[in-house]
Formats: structure tokens, C-alpha cells, sequence
């Protein structure tokens, strides 16, 4: 492993949930489809529409780039279920702005995660929540509220809004750093999983914070760092 990078960072890409913020991410993701679902289960029985949700889930992640998630989401989801976007969007977005905040309690802060950010934009680092891009841009900032990181000024916040790809197809991490302008080289990806990890394919450095969600592939290359938050500050 690589004992610091002092002075050769420029930005830092943050996963969310398992690295910022602790989640049961089983029981959260297993409730916010049955929530999500319950919200429109007078017009789609949740037995039907569940499925549906994860199909479309999976043909984001097999997004290609052409388009943003939002788009391939709403391409292929409403043909599948037979009803309109104009129909069922609104009820979804009642769902996340009256009922997600419901969810929170399968998480809890981490202390250390508010004073990194504050370190690290004292420091002048851009920063991005480099987050899976499957829901929409609200849901993240709410977890980042949860997490107590919600009033930083980040450099980006991926979304399905923004995003053409998810993780762990490479072209995600291609995409953030065109965005943000920076080279591999001055960035650090900073994750929990392996998805997080396999940024280091396209040279980008990799910190390892270890969560029960942490199993990296043996294709997967070992992380440059390993610790908590709080020993990120020690190598940049």
C-alpha cells in the first residue's frame, strides 16, 4: 500500500451509503420497495409491481451511455407496467418527498463523516458523492442528511438524473471525471465494496473503509489505502 498522497489529490469521490453513512442496506432497499410500491398500489398490486421495479433496476445498471438513467428508467418502465408517466410520476414523487424520510431509521451517522467534509473544503478539495445513480437526485440528498453532510458544496452529486452508467461499470467513474475535469491520477475513490473499488482500473486511487458490505472480487485491484474516515486525513 501507498503511505500518503500529500499534495497530489485534487478530488475526492465519496460512496454514500456504508462509507458516509451506516445502513442496513438490505432491510432499507426491501422497504423502500415495498414503500415506493405502496404508494401506487391502488392502481398496481405491490405483488406486480415490485418485480417490475427491480427489472428496470437492472436494465439501468446495464445502461450502455447513451442516455441518462432517468431516461432508460422512464423508457422502460412505464411501457412495462401500461400506465403513462403523467399518470404514476407524480404519485412517486409524493412518495419521496412525503414518505422516504421514513426509511431513515435503518441508518445511522457517523460522527467522523461531518468533520472530514469540513477538513476536506477547508483544504480546498473537490469533493464528489460518487453514490449508485438509481434514484432520483432527492432521495440521495436526503440520505446525505441523514448522514449530516447534506449542506456542503459539492463539486457533484451523482443521480439518475445525471448519470448515463452505475457502478460498477467503468464508464460511471469516465463520466465523473469528465465531469469534474480532473485526471486519474489526482483523484481518490473512497468505498465500502467492491463497486467502489474497481476505480482503480482506470488508475484512479482507491481508500478502502471496511463495512459487512465489503467483498472484493479477486479481479478487483488490492486498495492503495484501507482504515476509517478519520485516518483519511493522515494520507492526503
Amino acid at each position: 500500500m501507498k503511505k500518503t498522497l500529500k499534495d497530489q489529490i485534487k478530488a475526492i469521490l465519496f460512496d454514500l451509503d456504508g462509507t458516509l453513512l451506516e445502513i442496513n442496506l438490505d432491510l432499507f432497499i426491501k422497504d423502500y420497495l415495498t414503500g415506493l410500491s405502496a404508494s401506487i398500489a391502488h392502481i398496481i398490486p405491490q405483488k406486480k409491481l415490485i418485480p417490475q421495479l427491480i427489472k428496470v433496476s437492472r436494465i439501468m445498471e446495464n445502461n450502455d451511455g447513451k442516455e441518462t438513467n432517468e431516461i432508460v428508467f422512464k423508457k422502460s418502465f412505464f411501457p412495462l407496467i401500461n400506465y403513462s408517466q403523467e399518470e404514476i410520476e407524480p404519485i412517486f414523487m409524493n412518495y419521496y418527498e412525503q414518505e422516504f424520510s421514513k426509511l431513515k431509521h435503518h441508518a445511522k451517522k457517523k460522527p467522523e463523516a461531518r468533520s472530514l467534509m469540513a477538513y476536506l473544503f477547508d483544504k480546498g478539495y473537490d469533493v464528489v458523492i460518487a453514490t449508485t445513480p438509481l434514484l432520483p437526485k432527492t432521495a440521495i440528498e436526503q440520505r446525505l442528511e441523514w448522514a449530516g453532510v447534506d449542506d456542503f458544496p459539492y463539486k457533484l452529486i451523482t443521480s439518475y438524473e445525471n448519470m448515463k452508467a452505475t457502478k460498477p461499470n467503468l464508464l460511471y467513474y469516465k463520466q465523473i471525471l469528465e465531469i469534474i475535469g480532473h485526471p486519474v491520477e489526482k483523484c481518490l475513490m473512497v468505498g465500502d465494496e467492491d463497486k467502489d473499488m474497481v476505480a482503480a482500473h482506470l488508475g484512479i486511487h482507491t481508500f478502502l473503509v471496511p463495512s459487512p458490505e465489503t467483498k472484493l472480487k479477486p479481479s478487483t485491484p488490492k486498495p492503495n489505502f484501507q482504515g476509517n474516515l478519520n485516518d483519511l486525513k493522515s494520507i492526503i
